[in-house]
């Protein structure tokens, strides 16, 4: 009797994919353009001191020719000097160009989230069945105004035998039968980013991480869930809507923290959207220290949690769930009395709150965004 195969897994050394000098150098470039916010010259420099410390060139292959090659496959576009001067090697008139904005997306998404494959629109299964458009696999009857194409045929043919046999086979709106259908309900979804000054005090980047998943976030939406739609605010002193083409570019500012500001926009936005299932993904690290007043001017108060502040706070939260808007707030920072405020604050929007650090952040809000089923449509 001859011995049978043994069936097992076999384990060998990693060898690490092959890369051409211009892809090792491109994927650093990529986290560096994003830590820069955009500034190829700041890129560029980083990339020469990590190169002088790590020798990630050689005399083959320069950063000058790695520059040529952005320039050549149109990553980057030289900018013209409008005083007459033009670009003089690496140290000015560079930009990077939309092709590579959209490259940051995808591979904040794919850092993020994974390599997600494309698929079809609408994909939010929501609890409702009636006439939608992904199969459930429960039959019923047939009813006035079903569409012919939900019609089970083999179903509905073995009814019909079964009612009135082989010999005189006759088929009647009793033996139709259909098959139900979940809807897959549009998401309206407005990202809230805090820009305040403490996004990057106590020598922590935390406007970075942010930035990568509005980028992952909108890439997601745009070739998975293509009928949703993500709009990007910012919020310091004010509010401000931007571009998703922008988000490479988002530096915080020298601003304290308007989250009234903020919400207020947001709602703004929302109001004019038809989806009915509508939220609010809110990142912030601080307190809320600022508001507008009726006359305009501004009232700030960095000290503790002022009470006419959170107050505002509270009632923009009330406002947001009379409108069925259910708020996401991911919160960055521990401290115990900014997690007491953003606890009554979800408490008042019957939202939700996560508390969490910089690395989970991503995954936390992709999980939010594909599980959030808050609301039926109607």
């Amino acid at each position: 009797m001859k011995d049978k195969k043994r069936n097992g897994f076999v384990f060998t050394t990693f060898k690490e994919p092959e890369q051409t000098p211009f892809e090792k150098l491109f994927e650093i470039f990529k986290e560096l353009i994003t830590h820069t916010s955009g500034d190829f010259d700041e890129a560029i420099d980083w990339l020469r001191e990590l190169d002088q410390e790590y020798q990630l060139t050689d005399a083959n292959y320069t950063i000058d020719d790695f520059i040529e090659d952005l320039k050549r496959k149109g990553y980057i576009r030289e900018e013209i000097d409008p005083n007459g001067g033009g670009s003089s090697g690496d140290k000015g008139g560079y930009s990077i160009t939309a092709k590579t904005e959209q490259l940051l997306r995808k591979h904040a998404l794919e850092q993020i989230f994974g390599k997600l494959k494309k698929s079809g629109s609408g994909n939010h299964r929501s609890k409702h069945i009636g006439q939608g458009d992904e199969l459930t696999g429960n039959l019923r009857e047939y009813r006035f105004g079903d569409a012919l194409e939900k019609v089970n045929i083999s179903e509905s043919i073995r009814n019909a035998q079964r009612h009135h046999g082989f010999d005189s086979f006759a088929m009647g709106e009793d033996d139709l039968v259909v098959e139900e259908t979940h809807h897959k309900a549009q998401m309206s979804t407005v990202l809230m980013i805090d820009i305040s000054h403490s996004m990057i005090l106590y020598g922590e980047d935390r406007i970075t991480p942010a930035k990568k998943v509005a980028m992952a976030l909108s890439e997601l939406i745009t070739t998975r869930y293509p009928k949703d739609s993500l709009e990007v605010l910012v919020f310091g002193n004010d509010a401000w809507p931007i571009q998703i083409k922008d988000l490479p570019y988002l530096k915080v500012g020298p601003y304290h923290t308007n989250t009234v500001a903020g919400l207020q926009l947001a709602m703004d936005m929302l109001r004019r959207k038809r989806n009915t299932n509508r939220q609010i993904f809110m990142i912030t690290d601080g307190k809320p220290s600022c508001v507008r007043k009726p006359n305009g001017d501004y009232y700030m108060n960095s000290v503790g949690l002022d009470q006419y502040i959170v107050d505002r706070c509270y009632t923009m939260a009330r406002q947001a769930r009379k409108l069925q808007i259910p708020i996401t707030t991911f919160m960055i920072a521990q401290d115990p009395y900014l997690m007491q405020f953003v606890r009554h604050f979800t408490e008042a929007n019957k939202g939700k709150a996560f508390f969490t650090g910089l690395s989970g952040l991503g995954e936390m809000i992709f999980e939010d965004y594909e599980t959030n089923r808050k609301r039926k449509i109607r």
